[in-house]
């Protein structure tokens, strides 16, 4: 399974629960997760996309932990076994 195909899936999934997951690009500020999660309620949430058993690279692992300091909820799927859990937690009060 392709990295896109993953994507698609995510943003299916949240579309679903009634949300968006917009393609995250900006510009001047490399490294940042592909997609925020924005859910009912107000929730929210990015995911960093991969293929199946890629990892992070270095200025993205950086990103990750930056935005996890900030306190937000941080996701990196590379399995559509993932995307269930993941919309659970941020959906959760």
């Amino acid at each position: 399974m392709r990295e896109k195909e993953i994507e698609t899936r995510l943003v299916r999934a949240v579309k679903r629960m009634g949300g968006v997951c917009p393609k995250w690009v900006s510009p001047g500020l490399d490294g940042v997760p592909d997609r925020i999660i924005l859910l009912p309620g107000a929730r929210i949430a990015f995911a960093e996309l991969k293929a199946p058993g890629k990892k992070p690279r270095p200025l993205q692992a950086v990103r990750i932990k930056q935005l996890k300091s900030l306190g937000f909820q941080v996701y990196v799927i590379d399995r559509p076994e993932q995307i269930g859990g993941a919309l659970n937690e941020v959906s959760a009060p």
